[in-house]
């Protein structure tokens, strides 16, 4: 996962973001340069570089002076190799740009967290949309790999994906036992409806493709791709809707996940 977190409007929320990335100092935190240091000395030398470097960052500014970016992997991967391959996306990504990673591994799945300056050294202000976060996650995918870590860069909406990530308020306060309600680990709404609905209709006609092919590989495919869809978040949630609709005795779906026919009885609903 890369995921933009938010974002400093002046070196105040510069600041505090560095503050949360490196535990007031405590863990190590590298730059651009490839330096690595500790404490709240080498910390506060670094924010001054920022400060003025460049164009100077106001206390306050009126615009976003820093991107916050969280790169992540499953709980199990090595911390360390996630940090090689943050390392070797920003210098790809975010050459031109200061910026400054730490690594995480006290939660359930290491990530990096790494907070760029918005303008590059050539003047060049970062904007990121979402062509460039599905390459940043492309790239970050293919650095794990090239490290022997299974990796790829699908969206969640191709895998029947649904999942939450809180933001990092919610987790500070969480760690700090200030989170009064816990933060939604679904989406849902219209949007999210609109794009799984897309992303089955496109698995529909791949499956009848391969369903009809003399090969018998690819039946085996197409099957297994049922089967994958069928344990998805989304594939689990129209079997919810499909036994909601069995109680009700209303005909939805049948027994098993049919992919067209999922497909209209969603359209029909929505």
């Amino acid at each position: 996962m890369v995921k933009v977190t938010g974002g400093g409007r002046g070196m105040g929320a510069i600041s505090a973001h560095f503050r949360y990335m490196s535990k007031n100092g405590r863990l190590e935190f590298e730059d651009d340069r490839g330096v690595s240091d500790t404490g709240r000395e080498a910390m506060n030398a670094l924010l001054e570089q920022w400060r003025f470097g460049g164009s100077l960052i106001e206390e306050n500014s009126p615009r976003r002076e820093a991107f916050n970016l969280m790169l992540s992997m499953p709980r199990g991967t090595a911390g360390q190799s996630v940090l090689q391959a943050a390392r070797e996306f920003a210098r790809i990504e975010l050459k031109e740009h200061c910026y400054v990673m730490v690594l995480h591994q006290h939660q359930e799945n290491p990530h990096v967290h790494l907070c760029v300056r918005a303008e590059s050294m050539d003047g060049v202000r970062l904007n990121p949309r979402k062509a460039d976060l599905h390459r940043w996650r492309e790239t970050f995918a293919e650095r794990l790999r090239g490290l022997g870590i299974e990796a790829e860069a699908t969206r969640q909406a191709t895998r029947g994906e649904g999942r939450c990530y809180q933001s990092l308020w919610q987790s500070s306060a969480q760690e700090q036992g200030r989170l009064k309600r816990p933060a939604e680990l679904i989406k849902s709404g219209g949007a999210y409806r609109r794009n799984r609905v897309g992303a089955l209709e496109a698995w529909a006609q791949i499956v009848s493709a391969l369903r009809a092919s003399t090969k018998a590989e690819d039946r085996e495919l197409a099957a297994r791709i049922s089967s994958f869809l069928q344990e998805s978040t989304f594939g689990r949630e129209l079997a919810a809707q499909r036994d909601r609709a069995v109680h009700l005795r209303r005909p939805m779906l049948g027994t098993a996940l049919s992919l067209p026919q999922a497909i209209q009885d969603l359209k029909r609903d929505r």
